[in-house]
C-alpha cells in the first residue's frame, strides 16, 4: 500500500476514535449536564482535537522540522479552530435550518470537517520532500 493510503487509513482510525470522544462528550454535556448543544459541541470538539493532535503527529503525518514542538501544535490548533468554526456553523445550519436532530447533524458535520482537517493538516504540517515509507507499527 502506498504512503497516502496508509496515511488515510491511520487518519480514518484516529478520526473514528476522536469522533467517539467528541460525540460522547457532546451527548454527556447536552443530555446529562443540560448544556446547550452548540456549547457542548464546541467543548467536545476541543477535547477531541487535543487527542487527535497527539495521535496524528505520532502515527499519521511526517511533520516538518520547522513545525515540531510548539510551532506544530500552534499550527494544528489554528487549523483545528477553523475546523471548530466550520463545525459550529454547519451544526447550526443543519440542526436549526434543516431541522435535523443535533445527534444526526454531528455525523454529517464530522464527515465534512474530516476532509477539511486531513487536507489542511497534510498541506501545512507535513514535510514536502519524499520520505521513506512508514515502518510497520501496530496500534
Amino acid at each position: 500500500m502506498n504512503r497516502l493510503g496508509i496515511q488515510l487509513i491511520r487518519f480514518g482510525l484516529i478520526g473514528v476514535l476522536c469522533f467517539l470522544i467528541d460525540y460522547g462528550i457532546m451527548i454527556l454535556l447536552t443530555e446529562i449536564c443540560q448544556i446547550n448543544y452548540l456549547f457542548s459541541s464546541g467543548i467536545s470538539f476541543c477535547v477531541s482535537v487535543s487527542v487527535n493532535y497527539l495521535l496524528s503527529i505520532r502515527f499519521v503525518f511526517k511533520v516538518k522540522e520547522t513545525k515540531k514542538g510548539t510551532s506544530g501544535f500552534v499550527s494544528f490548533v489554528v487549523l483545528s479552530i477553523t475546523g471548530l468554526l466550520l463545525t459550529e456553523l454547519l451544526m447550526w445550519l443543519i440542526s436549526e435550518k434543516l431541522l435535523i436532530h443535533y445527534t444526526l447533524s454531528k455525523f454529517i458535520v464530522t464527515a465534512i470537517v474530516m476532509v477539511y482537517n486531513f487536507v489542511t493538516k497534510k498541506f501545512f504540517l507535513e514535510s514536502k520532500h519524499k520520505e521513506k515509507p512508514y515502518p510497520r507499527k501496530t496500534f
